[in-house]
């Protein structure tokens, strides 16, 4: 008898925001007042869009593994 054909994974592909490095703002030579709060206000910025792309790719990740773990169930009730 021949085994069930095995399913390809499910694989879902992360948008380019959950892959793109995260920004660092620095300071450059000798700062001023000013530029140390542009910086500080762009790196909270910073902050809060890595953290969105962290939780994208997090919701991705676990998109992916449910849908493998429908398509693991799926196949399982078909056996015999």
């Amino acid at each position: 008898m021949r085994p069930p054909s095995v399913p390809e994974p499910v694989r879902l592909t992360l948008p380019g925001e959950a892959v793109r490095p995260c920004r660092l703002v620095t300071l450059g030579p000798s700062p001023t007042l000013a530029d140390l709060e542009t910086a500080y206000m762009a790196r909270g910025e910073a902050l809060l869009a890595c953290d969105a792309a962290r939780r994208l790719a997090v919701a991705t990740l676990m998109a992916e593994r449910a849908a493998q773990a429908v398509a693991e169930g799926s196949n399982r009730q078909k056996l015999p």
